[in-house]
């Protein structure tokens, strides 16, 4: 887009005059703006509002082609206004939109023309859990209060981010601490053709069917918006963090290939993933209650390596209605756990999702609601992004998300199944109230 073009498109949107054709009252602190120019008030008054930055030289190079990452960051600075009345609002929703992806991807990422010095953001959150399971062998029930804070680094000019977070968790039924734990640290940037990751990252590969954690090592993802690649290497440690003190920890050499397909309604993934020299340093009875009885996770089977293929497909009807489907098998589950006792087929994993509407945390009394039947083989399943069925466990989830007020989210989600290594009846109620800043 011509910065011309887009400085018609940001005073239409973004600015008002109380009489037509009065000059805006700004200084401009550009130097190849002149003042007899047709953009002098608008490039002036934009940049007096914050909208704008020029380069370091002190121009604005009105002339120049503007990339979609240059614009990502005035639609971002745009976002941040708060006083713009409900017209001009919803044409910066619609730019938002528009600009989803780059805006995602650089996260706050917005820097290369960034040249202020508080160069540090922050963005955190509050939760508390209720979760009440009931099964055959008993009941359990839980209450947890989570604080994590997240640091956002520029790192000079360079396009680069850092990035880290920090837990700390406490379980109101016996008023119980974790350790406050630095929990991911890592940064990521643009080079030689691909996006990179570097350090312990976030991971949630399989559409959240096969884990939601961290590894250190190092991601490389590039291609286009309809068909991207991502490659992963690294060290993968299920450490007894504030994200997951329920879980014994593991360690294990881990790779992955990722392949995404996107385009108009479908989707499309196919994965791999390898864990080698998988190592269980401890057992616990159940990952979701310390000491519950029957509740297997891959770390209970004789298995010095998994090696998980995965395939999804995705169908999106309207806007509003989305239906997903996923499947992943371990090709080295043989189904027997360390006391060479069958335990079903745990070797598989498989999810079919109906998803209506979309919650969007910024916008009041938005919602979503969703059914699904998940069968979550534990040799296919390390920890699972679902909060209400768990590894081991197959049957019918359904919940709702709702928006409160902007920045609240509240969950509620239900499952009613059954233990697949032991085929007796399973259900678990989950709810969630998450406060972000």
């Amino acid at each position: 887009m011509n910065k011309h073009l887009l400085t018609s498109a940001i005073i239409t949107a973004l600015l008002s005059t109380t009489v037509a054709g009065t000059a805006l009252a700004a200084s401009n602190p550009f130097s190849d703006v002149p003042k007899d120019s047709w953009a002098y008030d608008a490039v002036a008054q934009l940049a007096a509002d914050g909208v704008i930055d020029g380069y370091p030289d002190g121009t604005f190079q009105g002339q120049n082609t503007m990339t979609r990452y240059e614009m990502a960051q005035i639609v971002a600075r745009a976002m941040t206004k708060t006083d713009l009345d409900k017209a001009d609002k919803a044409t910066v929703d619609k730019l938002a939109s528009e600009f989803a992806e780059e805006l995602d991807n650089l996260g706050v990422r917005v820097a290369d023309l960034e040249k202020k010095s508080d160069n540090v953001t922050w963005t955190g959150t509050v939760r508390y859990r209720y979760t009440d399971v009931d099964k055959s062998t008993g009941n359990a029930s839980e209450h947890n209060l989570l604080y994590r804070l997240e640091p956002h680094a520029y790192i000079g000019n360079t396009g680069w981010m850092a990035h880290s977070r920090v837990e700390y968790l406490t379980t109101l039924n016996d008023d119980d601490n974790f350790d406050t734990t630095v929990d991911r640290a890592w940064v990521e940037g643009d080079g030689l053709g691909a996006h990179w990751k570097l350090g312990k990252y976030p991971i949630l590969p399989m559409n959240g069917m096969l884990l939601d954690d961290k590894v250190a090592g190092a991601e490389a993802s590039f291609g286009s918006d309809v068909f991207r690649t991502t490659l992963q290497a690294g060290r993968f440690n299920t450490d007894r963090s504030a994200s997951n003190p329920d879980m014994d920890e593991t360690t294990a050499d881990y790779y992955s290939v990722q392949f995404k397909y996107n385009q108009d309604k479908w989707t499309a993934q196919a994965e791999w993933y390898l864990f080698d020299d998988y190592y269980k340093k401890s057992v616990i009875g159940n990952q979701a209650f310390p000491g519950f009885p029957n509740g297997l996770s891959s770390r209970d089977f004789n298995a010095d390596e998994l090696n998980l293929w995965f395939v999804g497909l995705g169908y999106k009807f309207d806007d509003n209605v989305k239906l997903a489907a996923q499947y992943a098998e371990n090709t080295n589950g043989d189904g027997y756990d360390k006391y060479g006792l069958v335990k079903g087929d745990e070797s598989k994993a498989y999810n079919v999702e109906l998803t209506y509407k979309a919650f969007d945390t910024k916008d009041p009394g938005s919602w979503d609601a969703f059914v699904a039947y998940r069968y979550v083989g534990a040799m296919a399943s390390i920890a699972p992004v679902y909060k209400g069925v768990w590894a081991d466990q197959k049957g019918i989830e359904f919940g709702v998300e709702f928006v409160p007020v902007e920045n609240v989210l509240a969950t509620l989600k239900y499952f009613d199944g059954k233990d697949i290594s032991t085929d007796k009846d399973a259900s678990k109620f989950f709810g969630q109230l998450e406060l972000q800043f």
